[in-house]
């Protein structure tokens, strides 16, 4: 199959590159540890041209054979890359956004191959407390397209991580999303606060300090909120509860319930019922399986893993901007 297009998830850690063909199928991809916090230093030429930029190294680095053999091939890339410590800020789109308005507010950066790299914009909901997102609206709407048309208001689309996202959507359009710092509070608390002193990492994955963790979330004891159990992650080492292997996983657990009982009563307040609607997530499937696992214990009862959403995503977006011909 011939190549239509380069696509690149571009965020903090990490660089993702896909070359793909028609109708989104990859043919290749690359995943380099060049994030835009993690950029390539050493000086190199490029195309005849001494350069020194990160950015254009990274971008060579990941893409650059790939534009030797086919250099009108168009590429677009999402998440950080659009930041405004990225290769150029791209403005927040506002919520409602879909594939449509996505896709018409593409902003373009002339690379040094002379290609130009077509960034997203990221989503902004404006509230008291203001939402935003870089990456994530690509996956979401990787996600609503497969779904086409199939998807009710009875969906969540969650995106796990350092802030978790969870994403309300309707008639294909992100219309208001949570955010949840866990993943970032966890890895704060594990290398940086007393509770990381007595934890043990690289066991495998404890399933039962795990749940355990989930279930003191959920308990009457939670209920005070995450700031009253977390010294628990420590006291329960301290009375040879926990082991020091076990800690990391209770912790992980304990911080995931405390957000995902908090996801399930803001959702039962906003749609002003019991039940709790069907949840997508996209990401790590290591990850992906913990919440699985906690969503359960909470309630939500209807839980599935997406593939590919962002390769979708992108292929979409690009339709949509007109850089490849629809067929």
């Amino acid at each position: 199959m011939q190549a239509q297009l380069i696509a690149v998830d571009w965020g903090t850690t990490s660089l993702r590159a896909y070359k793909l063909a028609e109708g989104g199928h990859v043919l290749e991809q690359r995943s380099l540890a060049a994030g835009i916090m993690h950029l390539p230093v050493s000086p190199r030429v490029i195309r005849g041209q001494a350069c020194s930029n990160g950015f254009e190294l990274a971008f060579d680095e990941a893409c650059g054979d790939w534009l030797d053999a086919q250099p009108d091939l168009p590429v677009i890339a999402c998440g950080m890359v659009g930041s405004a410590q990225g290769w150029c800020e791209v403005p927040y789109l506002d919520t409602p956004a879909n594939v449509a308005t996505l896709g018409q507010a593409l902003h373009a950066v002339r690379s040094l191959r002379g290609v130009d790299v077509h960034i997203v914009p990221g989503v902004i909901e404006r509230s008291r407390l203001p939402n935003v997102m870089r990456g994530e609206e690509t996956q979401v709407l990787g996600v609503l397209h497969r779904l086409a048309g199939e998807a009710g208001s009875d969906l969540l689309i969650g995106l796990p991580g350092s802030h978790s996202k969870w994403v309300e959507a309707a008639d294909g359009c992100i219309v208001h999303f949570d955010t949840f710092m866990t993943g970032e509070v966890f890895a704060v608390l594990s290398e940086h606060s007393i509770l990381g002193r007595t934890q043990q990492r690289g066991g495998a994955f404890d399933e039962a300090a795990f749940d355990r963790g989930v279930q003191v979330a959920l308990s009457r004891e939670g209920e005070s909120g995450p700031l009253s159990t977390l010294f628990s992650a420590r006291s329960l080492g301290l009375t040879g509860e926990l082991s020091a292997t076990a800690q990391v996983d209770y912790l992980s657990g304990l911080l995931i319930g405390h957000e995902l009982s908090a996801l399930a009563n803001t959702q039962r307040r906003r749609r002003n019922d019991a039940r709790l609607p069907s949840i997508i997530l996209i990401g790590n499937a290591q990850l992906c399986n913990r919440y699985s696992r906690a969503l359960n214990a909470c309630g939500f009862a209807n839980v599935t893993q997406a593939e590919q959403a962002t390769e979708r995503g992108l292929w979409q977006l690009a339709l949509a901007a007109g850089l490849i011909a629809s067929r």
